[in-house]
């Protein structure tokens, strides 16, 4: 063997080596719902993946005519305030995005209006653990733990066909929900990169 053909032969299986990583749970768990051929649309609000911005405004504009939704002064500008688990009062906050006029991403971030420093009742944990309650409550159970790989992030995900799910803590206050319709796009780095879970 020549000494190219060698040199051509060690890079080679040096870049088969360095790109396979073993696969995690939620790698798993994600390659299984999407091969299932499963399609779930279904947001929350007669909101759903797909459907276009004059759907969408409209669709907010009834809620808000029956005083359930309402402008947020905040990035996400719709307001709800959904009942919790814990009975608490809790401001959601969301606004989607759209590929080619269809929503596929949408993120809300939750919060206590009730929150100060030192409450151990309005802890940005308690807060976590009533999101995914209220999750559990309008989509079942199946959420799952999962962290970076230095342990430092972690994020609690449900992949339901093509829509993932994922809850994690933002700051001191808020606790962002981001849900994905993975056939229009998937963000693997978006739980596995090192400094976010």
């Amino acid at each position: 063997m020549s000494r190219m053909i060698k040199v051509f032969y060690v890079l080679g299986l040096l870049a088969l080596v360095l790109g396979c990583k073993p696969k995690t749970e939620f790698d798993k768990v994600k390659e299984r719902e999407l091969a299932s051929g499963k399609v779930v649309e279904d947001l929350f609000l007669d909101l759903h993946f797909g459907m276009g911005r004059k759907d969408f405004f409209g669709t907010c504009w009834e809620w808000n005519k029956k005083g359930v939704l309402t402008n947020g002064a905040h990035q996400l500008m719709v307001l709800y305030k959904p009942e919790m688990p814990s009975g608490k009062e809790t401001n959601m906050h969301f606004y989607p995005a759209f590929e080619d006029n269809k929503l596929f991403f949408m993120p809300m971030e939750f919060n206590y209006p009730a929150w100060f420093p030192g409450n151990e009742e309005y802890t940005v944990e308690k807060l976590m653990d009533d999101v995914v309650g209220l999750l559990e409550g309008w989509y079942g159970e199946g959420f799952f733990e999962v962290t970076n790989k230095n342990k430092t992030a972690r994020a609690i995900v449900r992949v339901d066909g093509n829509r993932l799910i994922r809850v994690f803590r933002k700051d001191i206050t808020n606790v962002r929900v981001e849900m994905l319709d993975l056939r229009v796009k998937d963000l693997p780095d978006m739980i596995n990169k090192d400094d976010d879970a």
